[in-house]
């Protein structure tokens, strides 16, 4: 079941007919932060791979099952709240050489588009800022369903991934190393792990 998924354009019938489990689902939403991951991924001296993620952020969801192009997403991340497991190098991070996060303490993202692909999987594409530069980033993500849990919330989940340059939002910092290449890559893959509330 997908709250994305397209009907065929045949007749005038199939253009109207709506999903009833689908449309159950419109309705706006808050991001639970204690079940969702907001993580990436960058690729260190060519040889591994380094991950982390964010603790600290908020999001809204609008989904609409009727008309899933109208559906909607909107997140703030504290960049302090960066983690990957070493306190040196999250420090590293929030310094002027990555994230400044003093100067520029949120990165968000505000949808602009939504897109069904077939399924239980579609892309929202939208506007992410970091350090003051806004670019576009599409997010290709799968509905993993609809759920009330035991104390009575109504939730849909979502896994996403996307992949940015870096450096097009300004963070340029690398070192060289002695047998060639840098000591981070500039592709950094982002990944979404997304429980999200029904508002009463």
């Amino acid at each position: 079941m997908s709250i994305f998924s397209r009907t065929e354009t045949r007749t005038a019938a199939a253009n109207t007919a709506v999903n009833p489990e689908l449309a159950a689902l419109t309705g706006d939403y808050t991001i639970d932060p204690a079940h969702s991951t907001i993580g990436f991924t960058a690729r260190h001296a060519m040889v591994t791979n380094v991950k982390g993620s964010f603790q600290d952020f908020t999001g809204a969801l609008h989904l609409d099952g009727t008309d899933p192009s109208r559906s909607t997403a909107s997140l703030d991340v504290v960049m302090d709240s960066i983690e990957t497991g070493n306190a040196d190098r999250d420090g590293h991070l929030k310094s002027a050489d990555f994230f400044k996060t003093e100067e520029f303490p949120t990165m968000t993202f505000r949808s602009t588009k939504a897109e069904a692909l077939g399924g239980d999987d579609y892309r929202i594409t939208g506007d992410l800022t970091i350090l003051g530069t806004t670019r576009t980033l599409s997010i290709d993500l799968e509905f993993n369903g609809a759920a009330k849990d035991p104390f009575g919330n109504e939730r849909v989940g979502f896994e996403g991934k996307a992949e940015i340059l870096r450096s097009e939002w300004g963070l340029t910092w690398n070192a060289a190393l002695e047998t060639g290449g840098v000591l981070v890559s500039d592709k950094i893959k982002l990944n979404f792990d997304i429980s999200a509330i029904r508002n009463a």
